[in-house]
């Protein structure tokens, strides 16, 4: 469920001269001017990093996944409550306008009034009459009481829709990693299963010559050991597969009938990612937009709260006709009206106002430690991507070069088995240590690209929704 959703000008306009509050800092927290650990220094170009990991076949499935999972549509919900909560608050600061009607029927009785000739009935009338009125209602907000208020609720719904992009990301960012790690159990059991079948023509010759008695029965029953742990790895990786994909399609919002077929294979890891500044990141990454609009929010609490301590002072008028005929309603001789002002300071309220300013202050020294406490894991998991980028680069580079002396030593083994040169012991080692080298590649692959992701989710991009007016735009509002 993608969407994007220009609020923010036609709110402003409803909530008159409002505006959310400015961009908030935090001095105490030093940003550095560059990365500690290794990145190139071009700059950080945001796009969609999907598109050269999993090319259409992960396109579709993001795609999906924004569409209908579940717990996107939550956050959606919450965008959705945070804008009703925007403009409740900014409903009280133009007058209020009230339109009234009624109609009254009322019969009086006369006590202590008799009518001779009728002792026993007491007199007695009855009225019609008919009212309509316009009430307006003002509170001059001289001390921005309700403007603080409405600044506060749009900071919070800011952070809303600011919540609801880390929750696109994300949410493409765990489908990615899902579709990652269903790839990748593919090909380890296509490899467990290579291996499984290749152990077991080795253990059918071994068999064959054990019964011409050219192969002694320990190396019988060694092969056939070797065979059984081959199948069990291979009903191991299978599991794998199934939760993966049961996983994946968990994501897409479907039922894990684990029906979904895939027949990708891991890509080649593209070029290092431009990590960009760190200063870039406060703007770019929702999750720090969250804390520094939360922030900028408890601020204007504190602002509502202190305000709350003056006098507040509001006028009323209302005006209208009143009659006992119908059409009288439309004689300017009926005219009603009045005008009335008001003033109330508080004085004696057993400390409840000054103890909302002190729980406004408290929550906002709280949204304030926890701007900078997301600030600090936000570079902290820049820095990690980065180095688990270098270091699983060496890795991968060591294991391709392990591959390699692996399948020769298989091959030497192979020759000198069968010339009787080394035992079956040497033979399996080499079967073994080729089927290790190959598992290992493909997992430091899965990892690489793992980490690709994380790196492009650390630094605040790599997973934008489609633009406005795309296909794959589905909007949830009326």
């Amino acid at each position: 469920m993608n969407r994007c959703v220009p609020w923010y000008p036609a709110l402003l306009l409803l909530v008159s001269c409002a505006s959310p509050p400015k961009q908030t800092h935090v001095p105490d927290l030093p940003v550095p001017e560059h990365w500690a650990a290794p990145a190139p220094n071009e700059p950080f170009v945001e796009g969609r990093c999907w598109e050269s990991l999993g090319g259409p076949t992960l396109t579709a499935l993001i795609r999906e996944a924004l569409e209908h999972n579940r717990d996107l549509r939550q956050a959606a919900a919450r965008v959705d409550a945070a804008v009703a909560q925007a403009r409740i608050a900014g409903a009280s600061l133009p007058p209020q306008l009230t339109l009234n009607g009624d109609a009254t029927r009322r019969q009086q009785v006369f006590v202590g009034l008799p009518i001779p000739g009728r002792e026993n009935t007491p007199l007695s009338s009855r009225s019609t009459s008919y009212g309509v009125s316009l009430n307006v209602s003002w509170e001059l907000d001289l001390w921005g009481r309700i403007r603080a208020g409405q600044t506060a609720a749009l900071a919070e719904l800011q952070a809303a829709e600011a919540m609801y992009r880390a929750a696109q990301q994300s949410l493409a960012a765990q489908t990615a990693r899902a579709w990652l790690a269903l790839v990748a159990a593919q090909q380890q059991c296509e490899l467990a299963r290579a291996n499984r079948d290749s152990l077991a023509r080795t253990a059918d010759r071994i068999a064959a010559r054990y019964r011409e008695g050219t192969r002694t029965a320990l190396e019988d029953r060694m092969a056939r050991q070797n065979l059984a742990s081959a199948e069990a790895m291979l009903a191991a990786r299978e599991g794998e597969r199934d939760a993966a994909l049961r996983q994946l399609e968990i994501l897409l919002g479907r039922y894990p009938a684990g029906t979904f077929t895939n027949t990708g294979s891991l890509p080649p890891i593209t070029p290092d990612v431009p990590a960009g500044l760190p200063s870039e990141l406060l703007q770019r990454r929702p999750d720090l937009v969250v804390a520094e609009r939360q922030l900028a929010a408890q601020l204007a609490r504190v602002r509502e709260a202190r305000a709350a301590l003056w006098p507040r002072i509001s006028l009323t008028a209302a005006g209208g006709r009143i009659s006992n005929e119908l059409q009288d309603l439309l004689d300017s001789r009926f005219d009603v009206w009045s005008l009335a002002g008001n003033i109330a300071q508080p004085i004696l309220q057993g400390g409840r106002l000054r103890a909302n300013v002190r729980l406004a202050e408290a929550r906002a020294r709280e949204a304030l430690e926890n701007y900078a406490s997301v600030m600090l894991r936000a570079f902290a998991e820049v820095e990690t991507a980065l180095v688990a980028e270098q270091h699983l680069r060496q890795r991968q580079a060591a294991l391709e070069e392990s591959l390699q002396q692996a399948r020769a030593a298989l091959r030497l083994a192979e020759t000198r088995y069968q010339t009787g040169l080394v035992d079956y012991l040497t033979l399996l080692e080499s079967q073994r240590a080729l089927y290790l080298a190959e598992s290992d590649l493909i997992e430091v692959q899965r990892q690489r690209w793992a980490n690709r992701i994380d790196l492009y989710l650390a630094l605040g991009g790599g997973f934008e929704p489609d633009p406005p007016g795309s296909t794959a735009n589905v909007m949830t509002r009326p």
